[in-house]
């Protein structure tokens, strides 16, 4: 899987020259019209992981492919993206618009705000996409026109704004969702469960064939929370109603459709880099867990 790409390899793929606004100190953010950076003959954007956020309010006929999953955008959409998660995007029409900002989290962050990953938007294997109604579009367009017309303006303040602004985004957002943003865990089964997903998803994106996926049983997974096994076993099948083995399984699969799909590591090495020692090991789970075998994903 390629590097993360940077800020700067951003704006020199997208602009030549760098645009007025392009930030010239860490932390900075930027916003953009999404049709003012849609050449006709530019080519996809890379399957890859960013080092920053973006947050896209986008409309036309689209599809995003994001972690291993695919998203048909057929109508306006608000989709939040993470440094941890590789995505990329091909607009299917002629008539694709909208709007989209970049930033950092040390944007974000230090001024009273949360750690942008704690936000259920931002969270690995949290809700990214969000339909909007054509008021909520309209809405959600206000707030990019206010943005851009303070990066326009010579407001001295201009990105204290700016950061007001991508907040109200966010919580409109998080608005549209209000009973995960105040869910509470309702006993200790749930608290521990929830720590074991997170810990579970933590583990993801393998961004290199070296890296090794190496909670692979229940039992590694209960020495690292500090808990005994058949407790924590318990505690994820009477809160999911899934075992632990089957949680691990599900995202192992997950994660193999997405490096079958989007690198070109063979077999063997995508299979040692989910923890399995042979490649006929690594085809026979897939296989068991999907009814194909890897190369069959890899051909479509």
């Amino acid at each position: 899987m390629p590097k993360p790409e940077t800020l700067s390899e951003f704006y020199r793929y997208h602009f030549q020259p760098l645009p007025y606004n392009s930030p010239s100190a860490i932390g900075q953010a930027n916003v953009f019209r999404l049709e003012d950076v849609m050449a006709p003959s530019a080519e996809p954007v890379p399957y890859s992981r960013r080092d920053f956020y973006k947050i896209t309010l986008i409309r036309g006929c689209n599809v995003y492919h994001y972690a291993d999953k695919s998203l048909a955008v057929n109508e306006p959409t608000l989709l939040f993206f993470n440094p941890q998660v590789p995505y990329t995007w091909q607009s299917l029409s002629d008539d694709t618009s909208g709007f989209f900002c970049i930033f950092r989290e040390e944007f974000f962050t230090g001024w009273g705000n949360p750690s942008l990953l704690e936000l259920p938007l931002f969270r690995p294997g949290g809700e990214t996409a969000f339909p909007l109604t054509a008021t909520q579009d309209a809405e959600v367009s206000a707030l990019y026109e206010k943005m851009l017309t303070e990066l326009n303006s010579d407001y001295s303040l201009k990105y204290d704004l700016l950061r007001n602004y991508v907040s109200e985004v966010i919580h409109y957002a998080l608005k549209l969702r209000p009973s995960e943003v105040r869910y509470q865990h309702p006993d200790a089964k749930s608290r521990l469960t929830a720590v074991f997903l997170e810990l579970l998803e933590r583990q993801f994106p393998i961004e290199f064939p070296s890296r090794r996926f190496g909670l692979r049983s229940a039992r590694d997974v209960a020495q690292q929370l500090a808990v005994h096994v058949n407790h924590l076993n318990r505690c994820v099948r009477d809160t999911t109603g899934k075992t632990t083995t089957e949680h691990i399984a599900e995202r192992l699969t997950s994660e193999a459709h997405a490096l079958l799909r989007h690198t070109d590591w063979n077999i063997a090495e995508i299979g040692y880099s989910l923890g399995f020692d042979e490649p006929a090991h690594f085809t026979y789970f897939f296989k068991k867990q999907t009814g194909l075998a890897p190369s069959g994903v890899r051909r479509v």
